[in-house]
């Protein structure tokens, strides 16, 4: 089968389609026929070997970890699942692999009927990881939750999955965005010089809890959350330096000490929370560009832009 890797560190160009064995399902897990699959921006920092100091990496780095599909052959133990169901989920997080034609995924829902192969090929990711940080900040109805990076691949689910829970949304972006951003909920500013002062305006009674979905601004973050423990991000190595929590879900047997941080447990039960809420129009994933597989060089270079309103897909 075809599968999307890189062999060592480099721009965008080092990541090709490779033909390799295909994977089959173990106890437990599924196999799927990969419509569509996600675009990692963790995996686009690992491949240009801007994290080699802090994530280890084994070669060939087989890429995703997220995809939708058809289910196509069942793993001892599973049940409630068959062959021919549709799916989205996520790989296991040693194994990834999923930006390919077939994917052994570990946790998984049924695909919405409302969301299309594409949206649900990049939906688990963002909805676990946004699913994960929100849980641990606790956020819940009356409060009032900064976003930052907010139209982002996991920003824009972030966003969706805090108003669900009845809190009232800020998310930075860019000035092109503040539309969209209104359109999932949130009120919208722009980061940067001055954020401090706008987000006071915005929030005069003070905001109960920060998602740092971008990096590069945890001394403002801290200023406005008031606290660093009401300050998470997945996205900044400079977390543990600042009393800030960084959230990332490594694998089994790591330890998490070159990020200052032990993993946190993968928020599978939000797969089950997004199905529910696709089904009542309140949540969908907005996909910024969608790449054939052989085209996956394109897809990283686009996601090291930083300019990618949603997540970036792999199709086919």
């Amino acid at each position: 089968m075809r599968a999307v890797q890189f062999t060592g560190y480099g721009p965008p160009e080092v990541v090709h389609v490779a033909e390799v064995e295909a994977p089959h399902a173990g106890p437990g897990e599924i196999r799927i026929a990969v419509r569509a699959s996600g675009v990692s921006p963790g995996e686009v920092s690992i491949r240009s070997g801007a994290w080699r100091d802090v994530v280890p990496t084994a070669f060939p780095f087989r890429t995703g970890f997220d995809a939708a599909g058809v289910v196509d052959e069942i793993g001892d133990g599973v049940t409630g699942a068959g062959v021919g169901d549709e799916v989205f989920g996520m790989t296991g997080s040693a194994t990834r692999g999923a930006n390919a034609d077939f994917a052994v995924l570990t946790a998984w829902a049924p695909k919405p009927p409302g969301w299309s192969w594409v949206e649900a090929g990049g939906a688990a990711g963002s909805v676990e990881t946004a699913t994960r940080v929100l849980d641990r900040l606790a956020v819940d109805a009356g409060q009032t939750v900064l976003v930052q990076g907010a139209a982002g691949g996991v920003g824009t689910v972030a966003v969706q999955l805090a108003v669900a829970r009845g809190a009232t949304v800020i998310g930075t972006a860019s000035q092109p965005n503040h539309d969209f951003l209104r359109s999932l909920g949130a009120e919208p500013t722009t980061y940067g010089t001055g954020l401090v002062e706008r987000i006071r305006a915005l929030a005069p009674a003070g905001v109960d809890a920060v998602f740092d979905c971008a990096g590069g601004a945890l001394p403002d973050l801290v200023a406005i959350a008031g606290d660093p423990a009401r300050v998470v991000t997945i996205a900044d190595f400079t977390a543990a330096a600042r009393g800030v929590h960084l959230s990332h879900g490594a694998p089994a047997g790591d330890t998490g000490a070159a990020v200052g941080a032990a993993a946190d447990p993968l928020a599978l039960h939000g797969l089950a929370i997004a199905v529910t809420l696709a089904g009542q129009g309140r949540l969908r994933v907005p996909v910024a560009a969608a790449f054939p597989l052989a085209e996956a060089a394109a897809a990283h270079a686009l996601s090291e832009s930083r300019h990618a309103r949603g997540r970036i897909v792999l199709v086919g």
